[in-house]
């Protein structure tokens, strides 16, 4: 028993080391999900931790890029918050797909609310057309306390890998996969299915051959275990017959 203790308080002073080293990472203004598709539209979330134990976060201001301005930008209302869209204009129009774009958002401010110690909130924007001829967005970003302290998360990332001290939140772009390419993925399983099964599907049917076939898996795994269950519900029924049949045994 005391070997079990020991080990049990090793375990809780792992973990409480592994979360006291990741606090730091966790604590940065991060952009959510981290990466979107060039050219496209896509929804994103700030997630902004409250750092101090002693001060509330109470604005959040957002600057969008000027270098690959964004034609759309729309926010969602949050609870208790206040929001201001900054748009200005740009020094020299940029060309796109619905024409010359000459003014853009470049800020957004979420006032009037509270984030308390120890608590986080999340401020979600849709946006959009994103550049096709960049590899990241950066959304500097400052954080105000109640105290009055800001903090500027505005730091680009640095060239040897390591994270900066006050990182701006970063959107990755990743090429664009198409349409394309995820109706062949999607049609890849039900061809393959078809391959299988040597035969094609009845006209008028399409559904019960790739049902038959592409549920075997999940129905024999079912199968096994209602027949592992029945065969254990057999054994115990077994086992009590046989209890009471050695009770009922008169002695010699």
């Amino acid at each position: 028993m005391s070997f079990v203790r020991r080990a049990a308080t090793v375990l809780a002073a792992a973990t409480a080391l592994t979360a006291g080293l990741a606090l730091p990472a966790l604590a940065h203004v991060t952009i959510q999900p981290g990466s979107a598709e060039q050219g496209g539209f896509t929804k994103v979330t700030f997630r902004v931790p409250n750092e101090r134990d002693d001060a509330s976060t109470t604005k959040i201001e957002v600057a969008f890029p000027a270098d690959h301005p964004l034609a759309f930008v729309s926010v969602k209302p949050v609870p208790g918050w206040d929001v201001k869209v900054t748009e200005g204009k740009l020094p020299t129009p940029v060309k796109t797909e619905y024409g010359d774009l000459k003014e853009a958002v470049t800020k957004v401010v979420w006032s009037g609310g509270k984030i308390e110690s120890g608590q986080f909130q999340e401020f979600e924007v849709s946006m959009g057309q994103l550049p096709k001829d960049a590899q990241q967005l950066m959304f500097p970003t400052k954080q105000t306390y109640s105290s009055g302290e800001v903090v500027d998360w505005s730091e680009a990332p640095k060239a040897d890998g390591s994270e900066a001290e006050h990182p701006a939140p970063l959107l990755k772009l990743t090429p664009a996969t198409g349409e394309d390419g995820h109706a062949a993925a999607s049609a890849s399983p039900a061809t393959s299915t078809g391959a299988s099964s040597g035969a094609a599907p009845a006209a008028g049917s399409p559904s019960v051959a790739p049902v038959a076939a592409g549920s075997s898996p999940s129905s024999s795994d079912g199968t096994a275990r209602l027949l592992g269950g029945a065969g254990l519900a057999v054994g115990v029924i077994g086992v009590v017959i046989a209890l009471l049949s050695l009770r009922r045994r008169p002695t010699a």
